[in-house]
């Protein structure tokens, strides 16, 4: 059945919601009206001509990107003036707004440019064997904040779930008390604005800023090592919130332990309350996503079931990926004019299929830690005795750092066997590798070489 053309705007709305700044959406498009559906063009109302001509420069575009998942097909927005809207005057737009009547504890403290997704709640997170234990945790440190589970130190590879669960408990605890001050911030944003106190003297303001919160949310953890300052800064914040009873969650890509530079003291703050791993999902639940996704998209009747069958056994890395991979899909079957279908999917996603056994954990039955070794050696142009030697020269360490880093990524080994791999070096000579090819990763020539080496290790036979 037809959507009218209020059905499409309020699900083009929806996905803004969740994607804009909360006074941006208020402002520009919470005032705007469906008026006309034709064809794939829908003519949007706004109350003056400032706002119309304002969403058409900066809103249209963006809104028209969500068409192939919100609706299963492209559209063109057009705004104009609705008539029997007119009435706001143009001025109040450059009014700013009365301050709303608050008590000493500001309703949401929000002090980083990241703001909370409406769709990163429970109730959108899939659950399977590869993340069961921290959805457990996350729900559980909503219920009684500060008391359960604190801190709560979520870790896994990237684009599997992390920040999710980290809003979700954000939505959960404030949809309880809303008058909680809550703090959402990646690391490399808390250093910069340390950084940036320090410069013009106003640390003071910027530890209250901090340890006034209910709820500390730090995203990307791991990225504390760079500097002590940041470290020393962030110790006693932590110490504040915790002595206080406030509820911390910390997101990383490793555990606590495996944070190369990280100091001994914060380690074991990281480890005082639970610790969970998120892994890669396995078949059905990779499925269970994609279903999920189709649900909340409205994608039902335009994904086949074969079509999620298909995309669930050839794209596994991460959560992220999974959901790219419909976008994609979508868009590319709106240029084409085709419905959606397996060999459609194929020819769209073609550059990321892989050939993969049904569960990904059954990867490391395909890869060896010799293999890898022999793989990175010819791609250095040397030898894997070469690798396993005492010898520190730089042909042979960019290489056995790059080697070391990917038995981690795709064997997950611990350390220790990695080290005895490599002529028996200790935990922290691989630390310090791994280490070293995040900051080699920086080079873009570098980067294409490993990207290329994992890419082939992963096709690697049983």
């Amino acid at each position: 059945m037809a959507l009218t053309a209020t059905e499409v705007w309020t699900r083009l709305l929806d996905r803004a919601r969740g994607e804009l700044p909360a006074q941006t959406y208020k402002t520009w498009l919470e005032p705007t009206t469906a008026l006309l559906l034709e064809g794939n063009t829908i003519t949007v109302g706004a109350p003056d001509r400032f706002t119309a001509e304002w969403n058409e420069s900066k809103h249209a575009q963006l809104l028209a990107s969500y068409a192939p998942v919100a609706l299963g097909h492209p559209i063109n927005i057009v705004f104009k003036v609705d008539e029997e809207q007119r009435g706001r005057p143009q001025m109040d737009l450059f009014v700013a707004p009365l301050p709303e009547a608050t008590d000493a504890k500001s309703p949401v403290t929000q002090i980083s440019n990241v703001q909370l997704s409406a769709r990163y709640t429970f109730k959108n997170f899939v659950i399977g064997k590869s993340n069961e234990l921290a959805a457990a945790a996350a729900q559980a440190a909503a219920a009684s904040p500060g008391k359960v589970y604190n801190p709560l130190f979520l870790y896994g590879q990237t684009g599997l779930g992390k920040t999710h669960l980290m809003q979700a408990i954000a939505h959960e605890i404030l949809s309880k008390s809303p008058e909680l001050r809550l703090c959402f911030v990646a690391t490399e944003q808390f250093t910069n604005e340390l950084v940036t106190a320090i410069q013009t003297r106003t640390t003071a303001a910027f530890r209250r800023r901090y340890r006034e919160v209910d709820l500390l949310l730090v995203d990307d953890v791991h990225f504390l090592k760079r500097t002590e300052a940041t470290q020393e800064e962030f110790f006693h914040t932590f110490n504040t919130l915790y002595e206080a009873g406030r509820q911390i969650v910390l997101t990383s890509d490793r555990p606590p332990s495996e944070i190369p530079g990280l100091e001994a003291r914060l380690v074991s703050r990281f480890q005082w309350g639970m610790v969970a791993d998120i892994e890669p999902p396995d078949l059905e639940h990779r499925i269970a996503i994609l279903q999920n996704k189709a649900h909340l998209d409205h994608l039902e009747l335009t994904i086949p079931e074969d079509v999620i069958q298909f995309i669930a056994h050839h794209i596994w890395s991460s959560v992220r990926e999974l959901e790219g991979s419909i976008i994609r899909l979508l868009a590319y079957a709106s240029l084409k004019h085709q419905p959606v279908t397996i060999d459609l999917a194929r020819e769209a996603l073609r550059d990321k299929l892989k050939s993969l056994p049904d569960n990904p954990t059954d990867l490391t039955t395909r890869l060896s830690v010799p293999s890898i070794q022999a793989a990175t050696a010819r791609e250095w142009g040397v030898t894997v005795d070469g690798l396993c030697s005492k010898s520190r020269t730089k042909h042979l360490t960019i290489p056995r750092q790059t080697a070391m880093y990917l038995i981690r990524e795709l064997l997950g080994l611990q350390l220790v066997e990695i080290g005895t791999a490599f002529g028996g070096r200790d935990h922290s000579t691989v630390i310090h590798s791994l280490e070293k090819v995040l900051e080699l990763n920086t080079d873009p020539e570098y980067k294409r070489r490993i990207d290329i080496l994992r890419e082939n290790l992963r096709q690697l036979p049983r």
